[in-house]
């Protein structure tokens, strides 16, 4: 990349790498294909309607969100078949009900009996039921309903009544971001499909429809061995990849598409530290690297191409400060990076990262800035 492109960005900026962000694409496309099972992609790491155009082009199908705001904002830009996969509650049952009479189909979640009849009882009173499906529990990770709890399955199902359309049964498979072996990963999205069947099962043995059965995660989505009986399949950070992901084992360094460009502003010789103007509120604080076999700490340090250079990372972050050193244990020599230098950070946790930021600064090949593209926050 030149110094004239860098020096038409602030920092910090977000980049993106437009090459491995289709290649990324293309990959999960071709696994899902491969499965045998429809792609709803969750547009919660995105947060960009120009981003998921690219990676989605004119097939607006299916999709996954995480806030009503993501459902109002890619609704309007055409896309009508969503899933909101958090547990509804109550008090949001009317932006539910107003994005539905706008045309767009979308599905909400639930895992408690409460939630149930607050939801029958807005369908029966408006006169326009709303689509459910049932969050299920298959690694202890989250929230939803444990997979084998039959009897509380079957008091959700009867809670809906005729004031709800019961649509199927839905899960996300966290507990996968804690694996790093392709064995111990195609386990846990066997048992994610077991699991799931088994929870439709019960439901449809006690005479409720259940036509969707619906998994997730970009882990047991690349790793799973089959998913017959499973109808859909869910993921959203593999678009951008992360050190999270790397630290898996599900991609590599040179598979990331997102970094942080970031300007050095001072040294503290003695303590072997480069400052830098990209602290937590550029990076998130997120940490999710600490407990696998290489801490990233806040992010792995790259120079202005895109390149890791060996074991420098962003040690600790302030508010608007990175302090870049080598990694602990470590005998690695800082590089020579002089005040008004550049660098790039590859980010722990992509979707945080990009919540940081208000658009991305698309990169071609060459490493040339070659467009915009706006993001959206809130709820």
């Amino acid at each position: 990349m030149t110094d004239t492109v860098f020096d038409s960005l602030p920092t910090p900026s977000l980049l993106l790498d437009r090459a491995r962000l289709s290649r990324n694409a293309e990959r999960m496309r071709a696994r899902a294909a491969e499965l045998g099972v429809t792609f709803r992609p969750h547009l919660k790491t995105a947060k960009s309607v120009d981003a998921t155009r690219f990676v989605l082009g004119d097939k607006l199908g299916p999709a996954t969100v995480s806030t009503l705001k993501e459902a109002e904002v890619f609704g309007a830009a055409g896309f009508t078949d969503l899933l909101y996969a958090v547990c509804i509650s109550p008090q949001k049952l009317h932006r539910v009900a107003r994005l539905r009479q706008s045309g767009i189909d979308l599905k909400i979640i639930l895992d408690s009996v409460e939630a149930a009849a607050a939801v029958a009882a807005h369908g029966k009173q408006s006169g326009a039921p709303l689509s459910v499906l049932i969050e299920i529990d298959v690694d202890d990770h989250r929230s939803g309903v444990r997979w084998n709890d039959r009897e509380t399955l079957r008091q959700i199902a009867a809670a809906l009544g005729d004031g709800a359309i019961l649509t199927g049964v839905m899960c996300h498979a966290g507990e996968s971001y804690n694996l790093h072996d392709p064995q111990s990963l195609a386990e846990a999205a066997a048992a994610e499909r077991s699991r799931m069947l088994e929870a439709a099962a019960c439901l449809r043995a006690a005479g409720f429809a259940c036509p969707v059965i619906s998994v997730g995660s970009t882990p047991t989505a690349l790793s799973a061995p089959r998913y017959d009986g499973i109808t859909e399949v869910r993921a959203g950070v593999y678009m951008f990849f992360d050190l999270v992901q790397v630290g898996i084992g599900l991609c590599g360094m040179d598979e990331i598409a997102l970094s942080v460009l970031a300007t050095v502003i001072g040294h503290q010789k003695d303590k072997n530290w480069i400052i830098t103007d990209a602290g937590w509120m550029a990076l998130s604080a997120d940490r999710g690297t600490k407990d696998q076999a290489i801490d990233q700490y806040y992010g792995l340090v790259c120079d202005a191409a895109g390149k890791p250079y060996h074991d420098l990372v962003v040690l600790r972050a302030n508010q608007e400060h990175g302090i870049l050193a080598a990694r602990p244990g470590s005998n690695a020599k800082l590089p020579e990076l002089r005040v008004g230098d550049r660098v790039r950070i590859f980010p722990n946790h992509a979707c945080a990262t990009a919540a940081q930021h208000d658009c991305y600064h698309v990169l071609d090949e060459r490493n040339d800035v070659t467009a915009t593209w706006q993001r959206f926050r809130g709820w």
